[in-house]
């Protein structure tokens, strides 16, 4: 099994696969119109930052440790010959987080493959859209069959590790921008979508508050996928040749123009339709097929969009599954990697049978959200920081880099992006905000 990415086009893409999600199609799109041009300017800072410091931390323990979540942690704490018990232990929590997010995405990518072969029949249009969605999303286990097959596609194409992964993302992500591209041409010719766009980059004095800072920080954080464990399992592919934070920068300009190109599409088309500000599922299940219902080869838009939500899907939980499999088979070395992967998805997949109404699945989500991953987040920017020895971390950092990163960079991790972490994650627990 190959365990490097081949190329730095194949790091990139398979970065942004796990880093492109929901997060960019329905929660940037919602805050956006929301917060308009100030949110756009925080959130391309606090991107930058978090691209700069952040993810790079996490690729560059990742490739210094040559594993993932589990086997970083332990040798982080092993640097600084401490408490070697904790570092074995502690790595579980965020990896506990990756599992429990694992479940429900699962469930969420089944209903949008469920969006795609009802487009593809016209079931989507014989009924109003909330009707619709209604049919599976309140019916328990109506939706089986296309939580098997999502399942089965992301552990078949997890199968050969780096290799496989990058070869598939290299098929998925282009495919993903692609699709939305088309789909924001098409928007962008029906009437009146310039007023779409004049909300999304207007400066309204009103906005420029801290609800708007928050959801800007929470958005770029969490898009990123740094939560202690995703990221980690792609540094450990990443060639000692490449540079990590060049890789970083590119992974994080990716990442929001997957949410901007999303706000390109459903924005204006929201504000064509004269629809109230709306995210989460109803967006992507309710409006917008109650948009492409009216207009022209509105079917063949639907079908274009489903695919490409299923593909950014896909992309997501073969990350989750990977940091799950990898840290398991690096810590027991006796156990196949493909047996690890099908218990995976068996388990995955039959705890998220229960989840399969959205009365279930959104309250489960949010305590994940809310609880699990901002801690491990926090549990992952303190150890790079705090606990990794820093002259590791930033000969890691510097390896095959173009610019040399020397202490500003390291203090920006320790005193900027870990109270951020920290910050984030007290936001969550205290005012249950799930970012």
């Amino acid at each position: 099994m190959n365990k490097e990415f081949s190329s730095k086009l194949g790091l990139i893409l398979s970065a942004v696969g796990s880093a492109v999600g929901m997060a960019n199609i329905w929660g940037f799109p919602y805050k956006f119109q929301s917060g308009g041009l100030v949110f756009l300017i925080f959130y391309i800072l606090f991107s930058v930052i978090f691209s700069v410091v952040g993810l790079s931390s996490e690729f560059a323990i990742g490739r210094l440790a040559k594993t993932g979540t589990l086997g970083a942690y332990e040798y982080s704490y092993k640097t600084r010959n401490q408490n070697t018990k904790i570092g074995r232990v502690v790595g579980f929590i965020p990896l506990m987080g990756t599992f429990l997010i694992a479940i429900g995405y699962s469930v969420i990518v089944a209903y949008v493959l469920r969006g795609f072969i009802d487009s593809l029949t016209g079931e989507i249009f014989t009924q109003q859209s909330q009707a619709w969605f209604d049919s599976f999303a309140s019916v328990p286990h109506s939706v089986i069959p296309y939580h098997a097959i999502i399942i089965i596609i992301t552990i078949l194409t997890c199968f050969g590790g780096a290799s496989s992964i990058e070869k598939t993302n290299k098929i998925m992500m282009p495919t993903f921008f692609v699709l939305f591209l088309i789909l924001a041409i098409k928007v962008g010719s029906l009437p009146n979508s310039i007023e779409g766009y004049k909300n999304m980059f207007l400066y309204d004095p009103k906005t420029l508050n801290m609800k708007t800072i928050l959801d800007s920080m929470g958005q770029a954080f969490f898009s990123l996928s740094i939560t202690g464990s995703g990221m980690i399992v792609v540094g450990s592919y990443i060639s000692k040749d490449e540079d990590i934070v060049s890789s970083s920068i590119q992974t994080g300009i990716f990442d929001t123009l997957a949410g901007l190109i999303s706000s390109f599409v459903i924005i204006p088309a929201v504000s064509v339709f004269a629809i109230k500000e709306v995210g989460g599922p109803s967006l992507l299940f309710v409006t917008l097929p109650t948009i492409l219902n009216n207009i022209k080869f509105g079917r063949i838009f639907a079908i274009l969009l489903y695919l490409a939500v299923v593909f950014a899907g896909i992309s997501s939980l073969q990350n989750m599954l990977e940091v799950m499999a990898e840290s398991i088979t690096n810590r027991y070395r006796h156990l196949s990697r493909k047996a690890v992967f099908i218990v995976l998805g068996l388990a995955v997949f039959l705890l998220g049978i229960n989840l399969e109404t959205i009365d279930k699945f959104g309250p489960y989500m949010d305590i994940i959200s809310i609880y699990i991953i901002p801690i491990g987040a926090s549990i992952g920017a303190i150890t790079w920081f705090y606990v990794l020895k820093k002259d590791l971390l930033l000969k890691e950092i510097n390896l095959n880099s173009k610019h040399k990163y020397k202490e500003i960079w390291y203090r920006l991790g320790k005193y900027l992006y870990v109270p951020i972490s920290i910050l984030l994650t007290l936001l969550a627990l205290i005012f249950k905000i799930s970012f």
